[in-house]
Order: C-alpha cells, then sequence, then structure tokens
C-alpha cells in the first residue's frame, strides 16, 4: 500500500536517493548469437544502452564489463554507441571491470570517462589475433576430392584444405597492423596522457587490474556499489538495465530471437564451432 501511495507522489516531491542505471556487457564479441548461445555485439546491446541513457535523473551510466574479446568490427560499433549516447544525453560513463576486459573487451571499455577494476580483473591485450586450423593432407586420407572454382586469383587465400602461402599470411598481417593502429589510436585518443611510458603498452601483453592502474590502462581500483555510493550517496540506488521487451514481457525481436522445430537443431550445429571459439577465447586468461 505505501508502494502505491508512493507512486501517486509527483516525482518531483519523492525523497528518493540517486538511481543509477547499469548496463551489464558479458560474453565474447562476435555476430550472431541465439537465446541458447548469448553474444556481444551491437544489436544485442543497442536496446539496454538506449534506456539507460534515456533515465534522465541519472547523474552517470554504469557500464559493467565482462569480456575476453572477439570481433574489432563489433567492438568498435559498441564503443561509437557508448559514446554517441554519453555526448547526445550529456551523461559521463563509468565502466566497472568484472573478471576480464581484454581486447575487443578493452576496446569497448575506452568508452568510459573513468574505468574501475578489481585487483585481479585482467586488463589490455591491446592486439590482433586471427587463428584457425589447416587441413591439406585431410581429404586425400579418407578419399574425398574437393573442387573449388573461383573467377580471382585470390578468391580462397588462407584455404584450411590447402597448404599455407607464405604470400597469404604476409596479407593477413598487413590487415592485421591495420586494425592494430585503429586499436592503438583509439587507445591514446581515450586515455591521453593517464598512459604510462612503457612499450610493452601496445604489444598485446595483458596485466592484472592492479598493474593496469600503474600502466594508466585503467583509472583505479573499486567494487560498483560501492563507487557509486561514495560518489552519490548511501542511499543510492542501482538499477539493472535489459533489452527492450514486448507487451507481453518478451525480448524485441532483432535481439535475440527463438528457434523452433529443425531449427534448434540447425543452431546447435552451427554454432559449435563458434563456442569452440568463444571457449578459446575465455581460456587465454585463465578463465
Amino acid at each position: 500500500m505505501a508502494g502505491l501511495l508512493k507512486r501517486l507522489i509527483p516525482k518531483r516531491f519523492r525523497k528518493e536517493g540517486t538511481v543509477i542505471p547499469v548496463v551489464r556487457l558479458h560474453g565474447a564479441i562476435m555476430t550472431g548469437g541465439s537465446q541458447f548461445r548469448p553474444t556481444l555485439n551491437l544489436a544485442a546491446v543497442a536496446p539496454a544502452l538506449e534506456r539507460a541513457f534515456a533515465m534522465k535523473d541519472a547523474p552517470v551510466v554504469a557500464i559493467s564489463i565482462n569480456s575476453p574479446g572477439g570481433s574489432p568490427v563489433q567492438s568498435r560499433l559498441i564503443f561509437q554507441r557508448i559514446r554517441a549516447l554519453s555526448e547526445e544525453k550529456g551523461k559521463r560513463v563509468l565502466i566497472f571491470v568484472e573478471d576480464v576486459a581484454a581486447s575487443g573487451g578493452y576496446m569497448i571499455a575506452l568508452a568510459g570517462d573513468e574505468i574501475f577494476v578489481d585487483p585481479t580483473s585482467i586488463v589490455g591485450s591491446i592486439g590482433v589475433v586471427s587463428g584457425g586450423f589447416g587441413f591439406p593432407e585431410l581429404l586425400k586420407k579418407v578419399g574425398v576430392e574437393r573442387r573449388v572454382y573461383t573467377a580471382g586469383e585470390n578468391k580462397v587465400i588462407l584455404d584450411p584444405f590447402q597448404p599455407e602461402k607464405e604470400s597469404d599470411v604476409e596479407y593477413l598481417k598487413t590487415l592485421q597492423l591495420e586494425i592494430h593502429k585503429v586499436f592503438i589510436d583509439m587507445v591514446k585518443l581515450r586515455r591521453g596522457e593517464r598512459l604510462a611510458d612503457d612499450a610493452t603498452i601496445f604489444s598485446g601483453l595483458f596485466w592484472t587490474g592492479l598493474r593496469g592502474v600503474d600502466l594508466g590502462l585503467v583509472d583505479g581500483v573499486g567494487e560498483m556499489r560501492e563507487v557509486l555510493k561514495r560518489r552519490f550517496g548511501a542511499d543510492t540506488k542501482l538499477q539493472l538495465i535489459g533489452g527492450a521487451r514486448t507487451l507481453f514481457g518478451r525480448r524485441v525481436p532483432g535481439v535475440f530471437q527463438g528457434f523452433a522445430g529443425g531449427e534448434i537443431a540447425a543452431s546447435a550445429a552451427s554454432g559449435l564451432a563458434a563456442a569452440v571459439e568463444e571457449r578459446a577465447l575465455w581460456s587465454r586468461y585463465g578463465l
């Protein structure tokens, strides 16, 4: 009854603590995903970000990150959306790292005006990696002849069923260097003079949260609730923001959609390789 009466009182007359919207970004960064294997990408996180920044009375938006990285494109798109909303709504962004914000996860963290970590968090890995497997002798052993027809001499570079070519690897490395430069420029732009003069920062290494503070990659050690209550008062409340839902409580289509019948099996099969890739991303950091 008391709660109902409180809601009937005009908001400007209510005595309430500051409410801080919290968006939690958790998982490997890649396109696709489903309700069975959610992933981080712009389509998945945009609704929650929009709702968080739409809270007019909130002085800041808090974002919790726990990601080993993944797609550089999706990482950058999420970073750009956070910065665009921050500037449009005039709200500062506070980032809180859980287990890891590495590679693309750290790229997203750069969207924060301040970045906080746990002493044992893992941050950094400012680099670019590509991986795969080669099976040049497999088809021959099982008696299968592979037939590939292309227009364009480089259409099948890095084909896993052909012997690796030095020219293909060199071309891949040029792409990696271009992406690495974009990443480095983002770090320098967002962290500026806070960065330490240390040549290893852009080498692809990763560090604990404590070392990240020393290197200027993050701003300090702090747990979300404690930091926000210290800044905005003991009666500060944290409100976790999810994606948009329909009138019936279902997720809006286009974020994560369900599957019916044979689509479930198809999704499971097609997602197996992605699941292995995701597991490899986490295991790089001992997680």
